[in-house]
């Protein structure tokens, strides 16, 4: 019995008509599956990332050699590397929620964000943020979503707290949605 085995692919390029079925076609003329994705537009880059499986032994040294002609060919970057069997169940009793955090554009808002959540020993499982000038003051406005995970012994209301010192610290406004 062959042993099913796990990669990630990140891939992106100028964005254009048939870029995921460019790097999706990879996969599937090499008999793998895909298992999750995460594709998105950047400026005028489309990113994607991919967890696929295979049972294919060689599969990531033959994909190392097809990512670099479909750089030569398409003008798209991908990589892959291999990883352990994914873990299906997260941790069972954390709780999942998501922090909506918005405010003037700023140099270090995922940053401080990331720091103190990781010192709050809570996991980043999503992140999506964009900048857009405001419609009233032309200013720009950062926006930020980050799906998280809480360790039950992590009291909420304190949580909203540490995060109220957090937001006056950015000058930011962040709301837990529970």
């Amino acid at each position: 019995m062959t042993m099913q085995k796990y990669y990630i692919m990140t891939a992106f390029g100028q964005d254009r008509v048939g870029i995921v079925a460019d790097v999706t076609r990879l996969l599937y003329e090499n008999g793998c599956n895909l298992e999750d994705t995460t594709m998105n537009l950047l400026a005028d880059q489309f990113t994607l990332n991919l967890l696929f499986s295979c049972t294919q032994n060689t599969i990531e040294e033959h994909l190392s050699r097809e990512c670099r002609r479909l750089e030569l060919e398409k003008g798209i970057s991908a990589f892959v590397r291999s990883l352990p069997a994914p873990q299906k169940s997260p941790r069972k009793k954390d709780k999942t929620c998501t922090l909506h955090i918005e405010g003037l554009d700023q140099a270090g808002i995922v940053y401080k964000t990331s720091k103190f959540l990781a010192e709050k020993k809570l996991n980043i499982v999503h992140l999506n943020s964009t900048a857009q000038a405001s419609p009233e003051s032309g200013a720009l406005l950062y926006r930020m979503d980050i799906q998280i995970q809480i360790p039950e012994d992590i009291s909420l209301d304190l949580l909203e707290d540490d995060l109220s010192t957090l937001a006056d610290e950015l000058q930011v406004d962040i709301n837990l949605s529970r």
